[in-house]
């Protein structure tokens, strides 16, 4: 009989810890429970706003080289990678009948020289005939006066001071063309010179070989590419921007840079450029950021990650981003007044990109708001405010 008795008390034992434990964890982890939040209070302080962006490292100033002449590639001296001078030969073109082109300008040329040289013999050969006619013309007429020769040897003079000036003005048009001659038969050379010149594909600058884009042996056409060379102090970033927070950048405001092969070492930089024309797809901006000092051995295509400071507001007060709410159209925060909240509504200002907002309106200083916070809160819930809504074991 007592074995029965204790068997019913030591259940009844077992139940009513059921029951308490049902109770207790209704009570505090159930529908009963208080919601849990966590809060906290405005601070004063600088408040730094940035953008954010992706970009790729592209090069300012790349050179794509070609023949500027259908031909074909007599030799390509440099590969991807290579360092090079500016003037540095990097591929010859074959130069066919370029060589005897050239030759042949030049006699060309020396030819119109000799031309131009006996033209102005010439010409000075007219002029002295043109001087002495006139000489005897002035004797004659003397000679007529004293009655020594006749009008018709008076006429004869003056016909021949017309035709030697006459011979002087061909004569001197001979030489004008003659020199013209001249003038086109060096341009022509020059010209010859050049598109031989043009056959030797020379780096512009002191640069890196980033392409080699054909090998000797292949026939070319005018303007197609065979190497490509970059200035590497061009490089920069060409980062996208969304649209609504392009606005606040401007030229010169400082930046950092992420490169995805360096992630532990942010690159400064400085917003250089910002495009005029926006992508209406993506309905992002481009902006072009510089580096303070290039970076080593970065390809240029890498994706980088881009954070521009756009604003530093003193004394600003701020709170947690994440204590934003918005309640039936408004935006304000949940204040903590004693063991209850309410929905107030504020006016924020900038927003950063490490999860503060600032408070513009609405919000004394010492008042707390409800940054974080289990459910959904409604005015008269039932809270408990914790350090963090994260149970540590």
């Amino acid at each position: 009989m007592q074995a029965v008795m204790k068997s019913k008390w030591g259940l009844a034992l077992i139940g009513l810890l059921i029951l308490i434990t049902f109770g207790w964890v209704v009570a505090t982890e159930g529908p009963l429970a208080p919601i849990k939040i966590t809060v906290a209070k405005p601070v004063t302080g600088t408040l730094g706003t940035s953008v954010f962006g992706i970009g790729t490292v592209v090069a300012q100033r790349s050179y794509v080289l070609g023949p500027t002449t259908p031909g074909r590639i007599a030799e390509v001296r440099v590969d991807v990678g290579d360092r090079v001078q500016a003037g540095q030969l990097l591929a010859q073109m074959e130069a066919v009948d370029l060589h005897q082109r050239v030759e042949s300008a030049r006699l060309a040329a020396e030819r119109a020289e000799h031309t131009e040289r006996a033209a102005q013999a010439s010409l000075t050969e007219s002029r002295s005939r043109f001087k002495l006619a006139q000489a005897e013309l002035r004797r004659y007429e003397q000679m007529r006066k004293d009655g020594h020769v006749s009008e018709q040897d008076i006429l004869n003079k003056r016909y021949e001071v017309d035709a030697t000036r006459a011979a002087v003005d061909g004569s001197f048009a001979n030489l004008q063309a003659a020199h013209d001659d001249r003038e086109r038969a060096l341009s022509d050379a020059d010209g010859v010179r050049e598109l031989r010149e043009q056959l030797r594909l020379t780096s512009p600058v002191d640069g890196i070989v980033t392409a080699r884009h054909a090998e000797p042996g292949t026939t070319m056409v005018a303007g197609q590419s065979i190497v490509e060379v970059i200035d590497p102090a061009s490089l920069w970033v060409s980062a996208r921007i969304d649209q609504r927070q392009a606005g606040s950048i401007r030229v010169d405001q400082r930046a950092e840079v992420v490169l995805r092969s360096a992630p532990n070492s942010p690159q400064p930089a400085k917003v250089a450029r910002l495009d005029w024309v926006s992508d209406p797809i993506t309905e992002e901006r481009s902006v072009n950021l510089r580096f303070d000092q290039p970076p080593v051995n970065v390809p240029v295509g890498e994706l980088v990650e881009v954070t521009i400071w756009t604003e530093e507001i003193e004394n600003a007060r701020w709170i947690p981003a994440a204590a934003r709410r918005r309640v039936a159209q408004q935006e304000g925060v949940w204040v903590l007044n004693d063991e209850s909240i309410t929905f107030r509504a504020v006016r924020f200002g900038a927003t950063t990109l490490d999860g503060r907002v600032q408070i513009s309106d609405g919000l004394l200083q010492d008042e707390q708001v409800v940054v974080h916070s289990q459910q959904a809160l409604a005015v008269g819930a039932n809270i408990k405010v914790v350090s963090s809504l994260i149970s540590v074991n």
